[in-house]
């Protein structure tokens, strides 16, 4: 006898449509799983058995092979108990031979009977639809999870009320989004007026910015506030990110529309900032998609881990090569930087009670960490100062812009760019290659003649050429102008001469 159900594994983050495929026949009793599966999908075998067993059924005798088709694809979690269960419970004449051809079936069974959450519903199911899936049996846990999909979802908690499951309405969800919280808003922040000016820009345009001073001076908090000023989530975007985490087995609260705030401490290996692992996983540049990836101590990260940023940085993907598979990854997202000087963290900024102790030897050594073409990927590199005490010590009302207020430019400027590249693969400035910068940013003859001599007197690359023009579109985006004036190439240029000490 034979009978097939579905089910479906993750590849990266995306789902692929699993055939579970039972085949009952004559023989001594023997139970075979086939289909390259990985150690949690061959346990399966023992948990399936005594899950069947104590919800008041009984093991057929004979000889059963479970195939998971496609054989060419590793199979590997535990999702796949549901299916195999009920496809060894109807091929033994136990059930009905229920028709489940539009129908996919996710969980992992416990030895009582129960079903457990996974990881990676969310992919799974958006996979389903797009192969024509009408309705998906999920744990109770996923299925707030799975009707993001747009399928109809059945929650089951007992693998013996599956007879009885689609008996019920599908799962129905009144959800409502709460406000996000933010640890800190730009009114929280004392000072640093050209600091939050910076990542306003970097807000508006998507640009990486390199924040570089003595510690103490909020780089950290700046740093911190800046998804309070990012524009708030589309739908899309918000089941991406969902469906990120999912695939990562990463928490994430669906009651509030967050964009990722990602702070790897500088001990992470290049595997777990990019992804990898013996089962592809999303790193963190991943799991910053459509958010924030915020790298604090920079020059404490390895170089190794440093120089794999390059591609992502300019691609916004991730091509991850094994021996099985090749897998792509996104990883748009804004990168916000931030760094001490030198290995004290004074050179530079020194005082009297604050002198430097580097040798220029060793500060070269610690600079040298980052290197010229990652350096030229940030297009805002700005220095953050310690506050003189009178500001922060100041407890008169002191008149700031909220970060509300300022989202709302930054809101403003990013429509305007979807709406000039509405017929472009781009959404924001940042990613504008050089054909893009000729026909989207008009200088006029002032900011061209202002830009011409920035150019000559810094002997700047091509590159940081390109990059100024970039935050200067963006900068004209913010004033609501169509055109680049000298003001703006000038605030641009602000933010990119930091280079200069690293040479």
């Amino acid at each position: 006898m034979f009978f097939q159900t579905y089910s479906a594994g993750v590849s990266g983050i995306e789902g692929f449509m699993v055939e579970v495929q039972a085949d009952l026949s004559k023989g001594l009793p023997q139970y075979s799983l086939v289909g390259l599966p990985d150690s949690a999908v061959r346990e399966s075998k023992e948990r399936v058995r005594a899950a069947i067993k104590n919800s008041g059924f009984s093991f057929p005798l004979g000889r059963i092979t479970i195939n998971l088709a496609p054989a060419n694809l590793r199979k590997q979690g535990p999702s796949f108990d549901l299916a195999v269960a009920v496809s060894i419970l109807i091929v033994s004449g136990q059930w009905p031979n229920t028709l489940l051809k539009k129908t996919m079936l996710i969980g992992e069974l416990s030895l009582d009977g129960q079903l457990k959450p996974t990881q990676g519903v969310l992919p799974m199911a958006l996979s389903a639809k797009e192969q024509g899936f009408k309705r998906v049996v999920v744990p109770p846990e996923n299925a707030f999870e799975a009707s993001l999909s747009g399928l109809a979802v059945y929650p089951l908690s007992h693998l013996k009320k599956f007879p009885l499951v689609f008996r019920h309405k599908s799962f129905q969800t009144s959800h409502s989004f709460q406000p996000i919280d933010y640890p800190y808003l730009f009114e929280h922040i004392t000072g640093h007026y050209q600091a939050k000016r910076s990542l306003e820009v970097a807000a508006a345009g998507a640009h990486n910015a390199l924040l570089i001073g003595p510690p103490g001076t909020g780089k950290t908090m700046l740093a911190t506030a800046l998804p309070s000023i990012l524009p708030p989530l589309s739908d899309d975007e918000w089941i991406n990110v969902i469906k990120i985490y999912s695939a990562a087995g990463k928490e994430i609260n669906y009651d509030t529309p967050a964009r990722p705030f990602r702070a790897p401490h500088h001990f992470i290996t290049p595997a777990g900032m990019i992804g990898g692992g013996q089962y592809i996983r999303p790193g963190e540049l991943t799991l910053a998609h459509h958010g924030v990836l915020f790298l604090d101590e920079f020059c404490e990260f390895s170089r190794r881990t440093l120089d794999l940023l390059r591609q992502p940085l300019e691609e916004r993907r991730i091509e991850l090569h094994r021996h099985r598979s090749n897998i792509t990854l996104p990883a748009s997202f804004i990168l916000i930087a931030s760094m001490n000087p030198c290995p004290c963290g004074y050179f530079g900024f020194e005082d009297e009670l604050h002198p430097c102790h580097c040798t220029p030897a060793m500060v070269a050594r610690y600079q040298r960490k980052i290197s010229g073409p990652l350096l030229d990927r940030f297009d805002i590199q700005l220095e953050v100062a310690r506050l003189e005490p009178k500001e922060f010590l100041d407890t008169t009302p002191q008149i700031t812009e909220s970060s509300q207020t300022i989202q709302q430019r930054v809101v403003e400027a990013a429509q305007r760019q979807e709406a000039r590249f509405k017929d472009l693969p781009i959404r924001r400035n940042a990613d504008m290659s050089p054909l893009e910068l000729k026909q989207f940013c008009p200088l006029t003859p002032d900011a061209q003649k202002l830009l011409h001599a920035v150019y000559q007197q810094f002997h700047l690359s091509h590159r940081s050429h390109h990059r100024i023009l970039k935050l200067a579109r963006t900068i004209a985006d913010l004033a609501a102008r169509e055109q680049i004036s000298a003001a703006d190439i000038a605030e641009a240029v602000q933010f990119k001469t930091l280079e200069k000490k690293f040479s």
